[in-house]
C-alpha cells in the first residue's frame, strides 16, 4: 500500500491512510490477532457477524419497500 504525500501535508496523507486500512479491515483483523482465539470462538464469533450482516441487509430490503 502507498500513499503519497502531496505539498507536505501530512496530516491529509495520514488520513488517507488511516481511512484506507479502515476499509481494508486492518483495525479489526490486528484486534483479533491480538490474543490467541480457539477455533470454537473464531467459529462462534464468525457465525455472529454473519448473521449481524444479513440482519442489517434485510433491514435495507424491507426498508426500500
Amino acid at each position: 500500500m502507498e500513499i503519497t504525500v502531496r505539498n507536505n501535508d501530512v496530516n491529509f496523507a495520514l488520513k488517507k491512510l488511516k481511512r484506507k486500512l479502515q476499509q481494508e479491515g486492518m483495525f479489526r483483523e490486528l484486534r483479533n490477532r491480538r490474543f490467541h482465539e480457539k477455533p470454537s470462538v473464531k467459529r462462534r464469533r464468525k457465525a455472529k457477524e454473519s448473521q449481524r450482516r444479513m440482519r442489517k441487509l434485510m433491514r435495507k430490503r424491507n426498508k426500500q419497500f
